[in-house]
């Protein structure tokens, strides 16, 4: 489930003189050679900086690859459930089209998706093996690669870096443990004035979401490996509902107001009235850009575990899937094109630092993650050499490593149920852990059984 994302990552725009429909059948090869491939999710009119270096990228690739064409779709935003489902359907998505990692086997069901396995080289792709496993498997199936990833993230614990120095402690060692989490939010609740030690969600699905991100902390699973039976009703799930219900109700560091749904959390943080909540980076930005914050308040460190960092953490982000009509050589161009855009150090969308810098565009967060070896140091090099911020505030998250569990099927529905409990552990104080966590299995295992 990504937030931020639907918000930042948008729309797409013509490039060309010709004008596509958002069919595969107008790419196809010609006779004389040249392939031409659409591609949706570029930006839109309403982020003019990131529209004009992305037709500078297009323009760029194509004089590269002067066989190539290359025709962006308009589909703003890049994804809306409604319309994707209805191209899966029809069969109309474009050659190489957004997804999220979760979209993987609606695709598949849909018959949509072509298997791109053999052109997924070296020659076409240079970062392959550097791509971390984690990471390609979010794109496999039955052994078989399906999409190419573009971004990846994992969740950590953002702390409000002016809170902490005011409550004493240092900033560049956030908690690591929740026993730790819970001795420095006792000590930012003491500053007064309404603000909170530690936020947590309960609502909207993301109470869900998160227990999804704690229980994976703590070393447990929310359905088996099979995906037919819920595995939260363990000791690590109850252990993540004692840690919170502490929190809220012992040590009252949460304040009073809860079913906090997402951009609740935001909002406390940015005014300075919140100390520290788990997330994936990209919040930081959305604070940045949308709620008047600045980067330099922001620090984080891992999501927390019970003896150390989590063993575990929510980790999600998209990539781009091929249209099964796709021809080869539009498979080949449309990975070539992917290369160029999204992965490849010092260029294109996602790694061309030093331009993000100069058109006033942050550089420094800890996101995506998606590299390995001499990549990643290269990455972090180009990274630090350019950054608009402090990367120091984000070395613990960063060093900590957690490795990313993929969010479980039918992530949506076993979210809603979860609200449930983590709504009443944070509502009553006389709630029985145990029973909530009890009734929450049974549930799910409905919704896993009739999905069967």
């Amino acid at each position: 489930m990504r937030r931020s994302a639907a918000l930042l990552i948008v729309g797409a725009l013509t490039l060309t003189a010709a004008a596509c429909s958002s069919s595969s059948d107008g790419g196809a090869k010609s006779s004389n050679g040249k392939v031409t491939l659409s591609i949706d999710c570029a930006p839109p009119k309403s982020r003019p900086t990131q529209r004009k270096q992305w037709a500078a990228d297009i323009a760029a690739f194509e004089k590269l690859h002067p066989n190539i064409t290359v025709k962006s779709i308009d589909t703003f935003p890049c994804e809306t459930p409604e319309l994707f489902t209805a191209a899966l359907k029809g069969g109309t998505e474009p050659n190489v089209f957004y997804t999220y990692f979760t979209d993987k086997q609606q695709v598949l069901d849909a018959g949509q998706a072509a298997d791109i396995t053999k052109y997924v080289t070296s020659e076409n792709l240079p970062v392959k093996d550097d791509i971390m496993s984690s990471v390609w498997d979010t794109q496999k199936a039955d052994g078989k690669i399906y999409g190419i990833p573009r971004t990846n993230y994992t969740m950590g614990m953002i702390i409000n870096r002016k809170l902490f120095q005011k409550a004493g402690l240092n900033p560049d060692q956030p908690p690591q443990t929740w026993a730790e989490v819970e001795a420095d939010a006792k000590k930012i609740a003491a500053l007064g004035k309404g603000i909170a030690g530690y936020g947590d969600y309960s609502a909207g699905n993301n109470g869900g979401w998160h227990f999804t991100a704690e229980i994976y902390a703590q070393g447990g699973r929310m359905v088996s490996d099979d995906g037919t039976k819920a595995a939260f009703n363990s000791p690590q799930g109850l252990a993540v509902l004692q840690n919170l219900h502490k929190l809220r109700f012992s040590d009252n560091v949460m304040g009073s107001t809860q079913l906090y749904k997402w951009g609740d959390l935001q909002k406390q943080m940015a005014a300075g009235k919140l100390g520290m909540y788990i997330a994936a980076p990209d919040d930081i930005t959305y604070m940045v850009q949308s709620l008047g914050a600045h980067y330099g308040d922001f620090g984080m460190g891992p999501v927390p575990g019970q003896n150390g960092p989590g063993v575990g953490t929510l980790t999600g982000g998209d990539d781009y899937m091929f249209n099964v009509k796709d021809t080869p050589e539009q498979i080949k161009a449309g990975i070539q094109l992917l290369s160029y855009l999204w992965l490849t150090e010092g260029q294109g969308q996602q790694y061309n630092y030093a331009r993000s810098k100069s058109s006033g565009q942050a550089v420094g967060l800890p996101q995506p993650q998606l590299f390995q070896g001499a990549t990643a140091t290269k990455d972090a090099q180009l990274k630090a050499a350019n950054a608009t911020m402090s990367v120091q505030a984000f070395e613990p998250f960063v060093k900590a490593n957690v490795p990313g569990v993929v969010e479980p099927g039918n992530a949506q529905a076993i979210y809603k149920i979860l609200d449930t409990a983590m709504a009443s552990t944070l509502t009553n104080p006389n709630a029985d852990l145990k029973k909530l966590l009890d009734t929450a299995e049974q549930q799910v295992n409905q919704v896993l059984a009739n999905a069967q």
